[in-house]
């Protein structure tokens, strides 16, 4: 059965005294899980009436939080300090908490926080702008938090923060019981969208002016556990490069037990499926690996990157790694450094292994002292960052084709570069040349890289000339920017709010 779009009502509680419509601001915090759920939240605010406050205090603040990473509780409970004293002097200002922290927690939010409205969690986030009517209406704070979904969140509306990428949602929680992580508690076990769902949204991305999608699950390459089908992931992926007008597809995460030869194939034969691989390790040593239970070991780690490579010469895998995990040894230690010697990472996200109240991990023995873990950081991060340098600086004189991004590269101003990402999603600054046609994020550009450091490349320009290629991307990016000054465009602008999941593709 199709997924139907679940539909919004306008809210009293959106307007001001005055008959005007009141602001909103979402903040994340955590994964690109957390990222795109944001996205459903202020589609579903603006369905309801709310406007985006675009730099202005605003009327309603609304946090996304993460219950993974570390420091998560203080980073919540330090945005509430400071909304605090914004409240008392805001008349009619409204705060809610929402996501993984907020599933957790539940009313221990409202002990350490009065002052917040409304806490909801991971399973009922279109249920937000209800909560803020009743909120108000009712003068006290409503905390709701159910245990399975109410809703599909890909159902609810959407406001994409990005004209030319988009996230969609393959599926959402997961059925692995690794001991370090929280996330089954609180997102549930998996449930899979159907295939023609997914690919629909994408096409309906494309429509929009996308260009590149990914594909997003806590386990990508389980999809299909649901309905019975083992190759289902590997299947999405060869639809998805039957997709007019979509130019890159990328995914994340996988995980190595579950990773399997018909995905490898279907990666490497699927053109506008992107050569990059996110394939967390985690623990390099096989007791650690037991004892996370994670079911797989370095070889076979190992082996699956050769696989990849060996059909994608020229991909990039990053990875995920946790330093400290309890009972890590500095023989443990020296397994990790060894296989990310050998896996020759383009990048790694590296984690000082901190509790999770609720985790098996949590009450684990031997909890390792905080200034070895440090230790063993700092020497991670210099093998790899070293690895990165070493690996960027091999792609000197090659050259790249750029999806121009927005707001990436935080010296472009001084620089007078712009940013993108290569296919291989390595950050790429290219000098514009003074006379030369200026892209715009959503174009593609093809330059010739000239310098590498360990997280970015550099494409300064050798002639006049600046190889831009205009798409239906850039072509987006322009009527976004007209309709935020209200300027009509030819052919009539298309909102960037998409009303769930459409059931008519555009002719």
């Amino acid at each position: 059965m199709s997924e139907t779009a679940t539909p919004i009502a306008p809210s009293p509680a959106a307007r001001r005294p005055d008959g005007s419509p009141r602001s909103y601001e979402v903040r994340t915090l955590g994964c690109q899980m957390n990222v795109h759920d944001s996205e459903r939240m202020s589609g579903s605010l603006r369905a309801a009436g709310y406007v985006e406050a675009e730099g202005l205090e605003p009327d309603v603040v609304v946090i996304n939080t993460c219950a993974v990473r570390e420091n998560a509780d203080n980073r919540l409970y330090g945005n509430l300090g400071q909304l605090a004293a914004i409240k008392r002097e805001h008349e009619g200002m409204q705060i809610a908490v929402g996501g993984c922290l907020a599933q957790k927690d539940r009313g221990t939010i409202l002990e350490k926080a009065p002052w917040v409205d409304v806490v909801f969690g991971t399973h009922n986030m279109g249920a937000l702008p209800s909560l803020l009517e009743r909120a108000r209406h009712n003068d006290e704070a409503q905390l709701e938090i159910l245990e399975s979904l109410d809703v599909f969140p890909s159902t609810l509306p959407t406001k994409r923060d990005s004209t030319y990428s988009g996230w969609v949602s393959i599926s959402v929680g997961c059925n692995n019981t690794c001991t370090f992580c929280i996330v089954p508690s609180l997102r549930g076990k998996e449930k899979d969208r159907r295939p023609g769902d997914v690919l629909g949204e994408m096409r309906a991305l494309v429509d929009d002016g996308a260009i590149e999608v990914t594909l997003l699950g806590q386990n990508v390459n389980s999809y299909g556990v649901e309905f019975g089908d083992r190759q289902a992931f590997s299947k999405l992926l060869r639809a998805a490069g039957q997709i007019e007008g979509l130019e890159r597809v990328r995914f994340t995460s996988p995980h190595p037990a579950a990773f399997t030869q018909d995905v490898i194939d279907a990666m490497a034969e699927t053109p506008n499926v992107m050569p990059q691989l996110h394939m967390p390790l985690q623990s390099g040593s096989e007791r650690i690996l037991k004892a996370m239970r994670r079911s797989y070991r370095s070889t076979k780690f190992l082996g699956i990157l050769d696989k990849v490579r060996e059909q994608m010469p020229h991909a990039a895998i990053t990875t995920d790694i946790i330093v400290g995990f309890p009972g890590e040894t500095e023989e443990d230690f020296a397994e990790t450094m060894r296989v990310v010697e050998a896996s020759r990472f383009a990048s790694a996200f590296t984690f000082q292994y901190s509790i999770r109240p609720g985790t098996p991990a949590a009450t684990m023995p031997d909890q390792v002292p905080k200034a070895v873990v440090q230790e063993r950081y700092e020497r991670l991060m210099a093998l790899q960052d070293r690895i990165s340098r070493e690996e960027n600086e091999k792609l000197v004189g090659s050259v790249q084709r750029i999806l121009v991004s927005a707001g990436e590269g935080k010296k472009d101003g001084e620089t007078h570069r712009m940013s993108g990402r290569a296919e291989d999603n390595r950050l790429v600054h290219f000098s514009v040349p003074t006379d030369a046609e200026r892209p715009r994020p959503g174009d593609v550009v093809t330059a010739e890289i000239t310098t590498a450091a360990s997280f970015h490349l550099v494409a300064d320009a050798r002639s006049p000339h600046l190889d831009v290629r205009r798409t239906t991307a850039g072509d987006a990016w322009d009527r976004s920017l007209a309709e935020s000054c209200a300027v009509p465009t030819p052919g009539g602008a298309q909102s960037r709010v998409s009303l769930g999941l459409p059931t008519l593709r555009r002719a």
